[in-house]
Formats: C-alpha cells, structure tokens, sequence
C-alpha cells in the first residue's frame, strides 16, 4: 500500500480531480514497503487510467465502481450540503490555488453524465453575477464566466439598438426641420407656424422615447430580487420583453412621421400634387437612413460577436495563470516527496519522520499560499474597482465631447439638396464617436488583464520564493538532525531536487500547451457557429423581403388605378417600414443566438473538459494491453454518445427560440400590413378627391341652366323646334347605348374564348408535368425522406394555385382594361353629343356660347377617365335602362325644363 504522503500530494490538486484509490496506513515494515514497490505495474496503471478517464454509470447510482473494485462518490452528489436552486455559490479563488480537502471545494464540472433534467432545471434558475464590464468578470468564478460574457454581449446589443434608435429619430427631424424651414424661407409659413410645428413633433417624440425608457423600466426590475445576481431564466424573459417593447416603440414612431408630415403639409397650405412629392422626398431619405443604420447595425454586431472570442482568450489567459501555481507547486513538493522516499527506503528516514516533514512542509506552504492568495484577489478587486471608476469617468468625458460636436453639426442650416450630404456626415460623426468608445474599452480590457496577470505573476513569485525557502530549511536544516546526514549531502540532495525539477516541469508543461490548442479549437468552432447563424439571418431577411415584395405588387396590380406616383409612393413607403422591421428582427436574432449560447454552456463546457481530459490522457500514456485499449474504446463511445446527445439538445434549443423568434416576426408584419393598409386607403382618398375636383370643375352646370331660361323665354324657339332637337338627342343617345352594347358582348366573348384557350393550355401542361412526376416517382421515394416529398408536394400545389390566381388576375385586368376603353369611349361620345345638343338649342335661342369644347376621345388619355362619372342623357321613353351597368341618366334641369 502507498504511504499517506501521495494521499497529502493527490488531495490539493482540484484541476486534476484524482481520488485516492485505497485507504491508506502507516507502514509497519520495510518488507510491506518493499512488497508494495514489487506490485504488478499493470493493475496500479489500469487503475489510474481508469480514474482519469472516469468511467460512466447512470447518474442516480450514488456510488460507482471503479476498475479495481473500489467505489468512488457520485461527483453529482454534494456530502456536504445540497443547493438550492436559486442559491448563490460563492466559490473562493483560493480555494483553486490549493485548499487542502478536497471536500471543501465544490465540483462543479467534474461530471461526465452531462444530461440531466434536474441539473437543466436548476442551471436554468442559478443565480450568477450581474457584470457591467468585462473586468468585473475577472475575479468571477468559472462556472459563472461565460454566462457573464454573454450577458455583456447581450447589454452591448441592447446599448447599439438604443444608439441607433436615437440617431435615427434626430435624423427625421432634421429632415423634417430642413423642409420646414425652405417653406419658411419662400414664405408659405410664417414664423410661429413654423415654431409651432417644431416644437409639437419634438415633444411628441420625447415623449414617445419616455414611455419606451418607463416600460423598459418596469422589465428591468420586474423578477429582480437581488441587484447584483440574476438567472438565465430572467434574462430570457427582459430580453423578449425588451424586443416588445421596441417593436411597439417602432410603430409608433412612424405613425408619428406620418402624423408630423400630414400636420406639415396641412398647415402649409400646399397643392395635393407638392405634398405627394414632399412625402415622397421624405419617405426616400428615411429610406437611405434605414439603409446606413441597418450596415452600421450588421458591422457593429459582428464587431461585438468578436470582442466576445478576445474576452474569452484573456479570461482563460488569468485561468491558466491561476492554475500554473498549484500545479508547479505540486510538481515541487512531488520531488522532494521522492527524495524523502529515497531516504526512506535507505534507512536514513523512518516512514513517521517522513509523513511529519510532509506535512509540516504542506501545512507551512499552503497556510503561506492562501494568504498570499487572498491578498491577490483582494488586490485583483481593488485594481478592477478603480479602472472602472475611471472608465467611468472617461466614458463621461468623452460623451460631452461628442455631444458638442453632434450639437456643432446639429446647428448648421442644410437646403433640401444637401441633406444626403448632412444624412452622410451625421451618421460618419456617430460612427467615429462610437469606435473612440470602442477603443476606449478595449484598451481598457486589455490593460485590465495585463494589470490581473501582473498580480498572479506576482503571487507566483511569491509562492515559488515562499516553497524554495520552506525547501531549503528542510534539507539544510532539518534533515541534518533528523537524519544525521551531513550538512554537504543534505546539500547534494537540494541540488538534486533543483536538477529534478527542469525535467519534470517541461514534462508537465507539455499537457498544458496541448490544452491551451484544444481550447483555441474550441473557439474556433464557435466562431464557425456564429458565422452560420450570420448567413441564416442573411437568408431570413432576404426570403421575408422577396415575400413582402411580392404580396405588396399583389395588392397594387389589383388596385389597378392609381397613377405612377402614387404607386411609387406605396412601394417606397413598403419599403421603408420594411427595412426597419428587418433591421430590428436582425438583431433580435443575434441576442437569441447568445441567449442558447448560454442555455447550452454548462453541458458543453463538461463535454470539452471530458473531451480534454481524454485527449491528455491519450497522449501521456499509449495503451499497452488489450485491457486499457477496450477500456479507451469505451470512453471514446461515450464521448461520441455525449456529442451526439448535446447536438441534439442544441438543436432542440435552436428550434425553440427559432419559433420564438417566428412569432416575433409575424406581429411585426402584422403592424407592416396594417400601416400600408392606412397608407393604402389614405392613398385611394386623395386619387378619388383629385378625380373628383376635376369633374366639378368640368360640368358647366351653370351655363346649362342659364341656356333653359334663356331658350324658354326666347321669342326664336317655338315648341316643335324645340322637341324636334330633344327627340333627336335621345335618338343618337340610344344609337350610341347601343353601339356600346353590342361591342360590350363582342368584347366578352372574345375574352371568354382567350380565356378557355389557356385553360386549354394549362391543363396541357400539368398532364405533362404529371406524367414526369410519374416517371420519377420511383426514384424520389427511394432517394427522399418522407419530409422531403411533402415539401416538395407542398411547392406543387402552391404554384399551382398561384398560376391559377394569377391567371384570373390577368383575365381580370384585360376585361377591367377592356371595360375602361369602352366606357371612355361611350362618355366622349356622349359628351359630344351633349355638346352639338347644347350648341344647336344656344343657336335657336339666339345665345351666344361660353363654355369650351370637350375635347374628343382622341386628344384626352383614357387613364385620366377611368374613374370619373359618367354624364349621358336619357329619354322619359327609355327609364327601363336606369338599372343598367352603365345607369345612364340626363342631365337635370336641362331637357326637362325645355320641355316644360
């Protein structure tokens, strides 16, 4: 059996995690030393690959078996006390850089049974530190760092959301400003409408910007217990409260540019066709604003995303200089323990005298250590305090500053032809002024770092110096006595453990660096995951773009009659609130991606330090027999297992905020089609105001009720005279309606034949599309998944119903077009014989003509009567034709007063 000295060495070494294997007792022979030395290497190797590799059984088996038959405690099981789900674990540093039980330190991550419901559970509702920098994560424990930086990933996107929200906001109202100010200058305004204006839109805004920052509020102190923790659970559910409330803030914000800009047009008084190119000017500069925020946005992201990998190579710098300690120091004391073994085993020191130097030597170096230790991270806190306070401090400095120069720009007066040049220059200013912040904090992270490694370089000194002068009084000193050597062996023997120990540390330093490349491995692949997610965004926003596009082309080609302009203006106007939709989805999209980074954290970080302790294990020792090889073979399944189980939870858990993020996405198109929808029927308003202004403004109704009196008291018309021309307008009216009938049916005819010749066609096509299907029927069912043929079935009849939609749209609009031509035709034609009506009863009654001719169907476009209303004449004879498609009716006032 071992003696308790390798017990002393095996029981500080937390980052190994090795148990002792037997109970041990003091010797009570030389020959037991002896017999124990003559064991066969064979089990003492299988048994400590066996510890390390760490073999597997089911996680509710409270003891497990080892290789030699021994048990060894559920790593899963606490002895000492359970823990709460919400408790807090504060976990000393010092207690990694050598506590001597190893009951003392909670072990966290030493599982290889990684799945656990119970364990999810309460990783979901563990409290961890609530950072608000990156050096405040230096000094927190390892179980909590990577929540800790995700947290601060997450509070970065929110900061560049709300920076970019306000930009954009400034950049409307200079826009707005610079408007109102040319139609102050060309005198359409006066001056206190021109303040008034001003000042009703900037207290609209601020006070929308005040119910956002109240709401947000309310989410942040909503669940918060306790200030300085939170969990995981509370995040998830701010950061899905927050991306609410944004998307509510960004609704009314454009109902507020578009009151702002109806309020502006209305109260300057301008024509209908200047306003519609105003909102059009407007609704283009938004547009180029949405365009340079939303870049901005997507660098910026991917600029953060980066700052995370560099915080996590600093965080594990300090980690391996926080662990080099206790493992050069247990490479130390492990010599001299072989020297006094030696001497042991000589007869010059007794087991007892042995076990006693040890651990006087332990007990007086680990008592140093932690003391030594404790003022380091003291320190640590101390430094960390103080950089933020003069982060702070900088940060404030800096802020006035730029509040200058953005209030300097601010100031300038720009025309309504330089305001891409002002947009351009805004946004360029804000973007340096946020990459001197970003450089601030860098530098200030990194001189932090440096500042932390410079105290544990320190430590390090001091434990080294601390243990060579614990050393050298045990073999200058104490040795002497103890022994009776003479004080030039004793002085061989130091000299042998200086020249041991090179060899050893270069050996140990071997696995170190191995595990510092698996761990930049590691972070490479993560860095491949976050790239796949950028390009999925990338996907995402250009299938929902396309989509949107294409219903909203939908919609206007039904439309059918408004004018290029206003068509335009839709389409821009889609365009715009579109892009700020995306924009806002985009980002979201990045915080979900950190927010299942940090869900699945804790399992991957077990899995890599499985993985890692396999890897090093592989590589210092090489199997030898048939034994220790099946027995590697079993951990490699298990690892494998373990990867394809976290794959599959990750993937679970990608989906699961996928879904969220669906729903997110489909009320915010929800508010997208329901603004166009008001943009849409305010549009539709004024083309029917327009059309109908031109029509008043056409009829000549006073001129015809001048011309009845005038006939009725001329002395030149007689009765006969009169009623002769009245019968022969009704009689070219009806040759007229007529005409218009019979074209009218030809017309439907021929569009009905055209009609069952595509379906003809059609029909054509799908049996030779059905047939190919046939053919390869046989090879998609043996080469696709069930999932696959029913998209693909799925594609089939959506194309087919939109081929079939948009075959009756076309058929539609060539009978609408078909219809418009003929009713244009009909009203000139009924207009021009209401015209030689008019001019033959004004040349009987001897009354001079004041109205302008109508022009004839050729010289007036036939999309400027689509709409109007339709003016014809019909006789007291032909009141059966009132309920008609086209409802002709005479003019009032006119034949009815002749006739009287």
């Amino acid at each position: 059996q071992k003696d308790d000295s390798q017990r002393l060495l095996e029981s500080f070494n937390s980052d190994e995690k090795e148990h002792t294997l037997t109970k041990s007792k003091p010797y009570t022979s030389k020959e037991e030393m002896v017999l124990e030395e003559s064991e066969s290497p064979l089990n003492s190797n299988v048994t400590a690959f066996a510890l390390k590799a760490k073999v597997i059984y089911p996680i509710n088996q409270k003891f497990r078996p080892l290789a030699d038959g021994s048990s060894n405690p559920s790593l899963h099981e606490n002895p000492k006390q359970a823990v709460l789900p919400n408790q807090v674990m504060e976990t000393s540093t010092s207690g990694s850089l050598g506590s001597l039980s190893q009951g003392d330190k909670e072990d966290c991550s030493s599982s290889t049974t990684i799945h656990s419901t119970t364990s999810d559970d309460r990783f979901q509702a563990r409290a961890f530190l609530k950072v608000t920098g990156f050096p405040e994560v230096l000094t927190c424990e390892s179980f909590d760092v990577k929540l800790c930086l995700c947290s601060l990933i997450l509070k970065d996107l929110m900061l560049l959301d709300t920076e970019l929200r306000k930009e954009k906001h400034v950049m409307f109202m200079q826009v707005l400003k610079v408007y109102l100010t040319d139609f102050y200058h060309k005198k359409k305004i006066t001056d206190d409408l021109f303040k008034k204006i001003l000042l009703v839109q900037e207290n609209d805004f601020e006070e929308l910007q005040k119910q956002l920052d109240s709401r947000l509020q309310n989410t942040e102190m909503s669940g918060a217990h306790n200030s300085e923790y939170q969990t995981l659970e509370d995040l998830e559910r701010k950061e899905r409260e927050y991306s609410e409330h944004v998307i509510d803030n960004m609704e009314a914000f454009w109902k507020q540019t578009d009151k702002a800009q109806q309020a502006f047009l209305d109260q300057s008084k301008c024509s209908s066709a200047k306003a519609t190119k105003i909102m059009m000017d407007l609704t283009k500069k938004m547009i180029a604003v949405e365009s340079l925020l939303s870049e901005s946005q997507d660098l910026q992201a991917m600029d953060i995303q980066e700052r995370l990998f560099n915080w996590e190579l600093m965080v594990k710098m300090i980690d391996s200089l926080k662990s080099y300690i206790p493992e050069e120091c247990k490479c130390r004391l492990n010599i001299v323990s072989n020297i006094l073994d030696h001497l042991t085993v000589k007869n010059n020191l007794s087991v007892r005298q042995k076990e006693e130097l040890l651990t006087d030597l332990h007990k007086a170096f680990w008592e140093q250590l932690a003391h030594f230790s404790n003022e380091c991270i003291q320190q640590s806190k101390d430094l960390i305090l103080k950089r933020l306070e003069c982060r702070a401090k900088k940060r404030e400095e800096f802020k006035h500053r730029q509040k200058a120069e953005q209030g300097s720009l601010l100031s300038k007066t720009f025309h309504i032809e330089d305001v891409h040049d002002f947009l351009k220059a805004y946004h360029e200013l804000l973007e340096k002024h946020r990459q001197a912040q970003w450089e601030l904090e860098e530098e200030d992270d990194c001189e932090s770092t440096e500042a932390v490694a410079d105290l544990y370089k320190e430590l390090y000194s001091k434990a080294s110096h601390a243990l060579a002068e614990l050393v050298t009084k045990l073999f200058l000193r104490t040795l002497p006595v103890v022994t009776g050597l003479s004080v030039r062996e004793c002085e061989l023997l130091k000299e042998e453990w200086q020249e041991n120990l090179v060899p050893q540390l270069e050996k140990w330093e071997t696995p170190r660096q191995r595990r510092w490349k698996l761990f930049q491995e590691q972070l490479l692949q993560e860095k491949k995951l976050w790239m796949k997610e950028y390009a999925l965004s990338a996907v995402m926003q250009k299938h929902l773009s396309e989509k949107q596009e294409k219903i909203i082309q939908g919609v206007i080609s039904r439309l059918g009659c408004l004018s290029d302009e206003s068509v335009n203006y839709i389409l821009q106007k889609h365009r715009l609130l579109l892009c700020s939709v995306l924009t806002r989805l985009t980002l979201r999209r990045v915080g979900m991606t950190a927010l299942a980074r940090m869900r699945m954290s804790r399992k991957k970080s077990l899995l890599q330090e499985l993985r890692e302790q396999h890897t090093l294990q592989k590589g210092s020792s090489p199997c030898q027999d048939e034994d220790q090889w099946q027995l590697q073979k079993a951990v490699e399944s298990h690892i494998l297992e373990e990867e394809e189980k976290l794959e599959e939870e990750t993937q679970q858990t990608h989906l699961e905020f996928h879904q969220q993020l669906v729903t997110e996405i489909q009320e915010a198109l929800q508010f997208l089609q329901q603004h166009m929808e008001q943009v849409i029927g305010q549009t539709l308003l004024q083309h029917a105001r327009r059309e109908a202004g031109k029509k008043s403004s056409d009829d000549g109704q006073d001129f015809k009720e001048r011309l009845v009196e005038a006939a009725v008291e001329s002395v030149y018309g007689t009765s006969n005279n009169i009623n002769r021309l009245v019968q022969n307008y009704y009689q070219q009216i009806g040759k007229i309606t007529e005409g218009y009938e019979g074209k009218k049916l030809q017309q439907f005819k021929s569009l009905q034949a055209e009609r069952g010749e595509r379906n003809r066609l059609r029909k054509k096509q799908e049996n030779e599309l059905a047939l190919k299907e046939k053919q390869t029927k046989g090879l998609l069912n043996i080469s696709s998944t069930v999932h696959q043929r029913m998209v693909l079935q799925q594609k089939k009849v959506l194309a087919q119903f939109e081929l079939q939609q948009q075959i009756r749209l076309e058929s539609l609009k060539q009978k609408l077009l078909g219809l418009h031509h003929l009713e244009t035709e009909l009203e000139n034609q009924l207009k021009e014989a209401e015209q030689d009506f008019v001019s033959e009863l004004a040349a009987l009654a001897r009354v001079p003509m004041a109205v302008k001719k109508q022009p004839s169907k050729r010289s007036k476009p036939a999309a400027e009567k689509t709409n109007s209303k339709r003016k014809s004449f019909q006789s007291p004879e032909s009141e059966d034709k009132d309920n008609s498609h086209e409802n002709i009716q005479e003019p009032p006032g006119l034949t009815s007063g002749l006739c009287r």
